[in-house]
């Protein structure tokens, strides 16, 4: 009975969302959907590439480096959603 759902179905459902969320907002909405999930697969491959790049054996502290702060970025080209990143000192245990 619940199991499956035929095409009359999923054109009510559809209905009811375009009912309840309006034509205007819905796509708005799946626009900042697209924006979020560019946001959450480029910080996923900066953090593979980040544990990619340490090495293995830290036996000696090194000298701390000097680099310029990371910013996320809303979506390519957007500077009014930048904001800077805060990371955490790593040499403090």
């Amino acid at each position: 009975m619940f199991g499956r759902l035929g095409p009359t179905e999923i054109i009510l459902i559809l209905v009811v969302i375009l009912l309840l969320f309006g034509a205007k907002r819905l796509p708005d909405m799946a626009r900042s959907l697209g924006k979020s999930a560019r946001i959450l697969k480029s910080e996923a491959k900066a953090m593979k590439s980040d544990g990619a790049d340490k090495p293995e054996s830290q036996d000696a502290p090194s000298e701390p480096q000097q680099t310029a702060p990371r910013t996320i970025q809303a979506a390519p080209g957007d500077v009014t959603g930048a904001r800077p990143v805060t990371e955490p000192d790593r040499t403090q245990r």
